[in-house]
């Protein structure tokens, strides 16, 4: 999806990430390009995210992912990356979502991405906190009181049409919150692109293969939506990069 935006000359001056998106927000954040995040995606093995500790059914700690993701940024903290990037965590104790915008970048990842069962809560400072996505799977509205004038948000959640009937009713469960807590923010994004990627998440060449292919594909049908959303909010029409043979559709055609 990245990639469609970028050749579309669409950069971002603000980007709010939670859970996984934390993480690829991260590294967007800091320059790479989405040829080089396109790499990552292809090189990134499960056994670089291994902890003892999960061999005995317990769940990750969530520390190997703060040093992957600070290794990658060159010790970068939020405000010191060249795009400005929001994590969002959901506080344990209230279940309200925090926004991290300084600080230890690996750690804001950490706390953002730590799925209940999966990760353990992590403590920042005088609170502990689990996956953002538990608060606010896609932070909309967290972008625009951010002061965003246009706000392209990602969805890369399950559609319900495409759930498989042996499906564990707790994913199912979690699947319907999912869907009620984006509709809710939804009124508030410019354009919500939402690619059906499938069910079940893979791990192998092939898989990975076929959901950026098919994100990509569908970013490019919504590409006239965009172009009409700058259009909207009064500001010029994003240009291409020269050299690219990305063919945009006329805005007109949006929706």
């Amino acid at each position: 999806m990245i990639k469609v935006l970028e050749e579309a000359g669409i950069v971002p001056d603000l980007i709010v990430g939670a859970s996984v998106g934390a993480m690829v927000g991260a590294l967007y954040a800091n320059g790479m390009s989405a040829a080089e995040l396109e790499r990552e995606a292809y090189g990134i093995k499960l056994f670089d995210f291994f902890e003892i500790g999960m061999l005995r059914g317990g769940p990750s700690s969530g520390g190997v992912t703060q040093k992957w993701v600070n290794e990658r940024l060159g010790g970068k903290s939020l405000e010191a990356l060249p795009i400005r990037l929001v994590v969002a965590a959901t506080r344990q104790r209230d279940g309200s979502q925090v926004l991290f915008n300084h600080g230890d970048t690996g750690l804001a990842v950490r706390a953002s991405s730590a799925s209940p069962r999966q990760f353990e809560p992590v403590r920042v400072g005088d609170e502990v906190y689990v996956d953002g996505d538990e608060s606010s799977p896609v932070p909309i509205r967290a972008a625009r009181a951010l002061g965003a004038k246009v706000v392209i948000a990602v969805d890369v959640s399950a559609y319900e049409r495409t759930t498989p009937q042996d499906a564990p009713p707790e994913w199912v469960q979690m699947d319907a919150r999912r869907a009620k807590q984006v509709a809710a923010e939804a009124p508030a994004a410019d354009v919500l692109l939402h690619p059906d990627i499938g069910y079940y998440a893979g791990h192998n060449e092939e898989y990975r293969w076929r959901v950026m292919l098919a994100a990509e594909k569908y970013t490019r049908q919504q590409l006239p939506a965009i172009r009409a959303a700058y259009a909207k909010a009064g500001l010029p029409a994003p240009q291409a990069k020269a050299g690219s043979t990305l063919r945009i559709p006329a805005a007109e055609a949006s929706r």
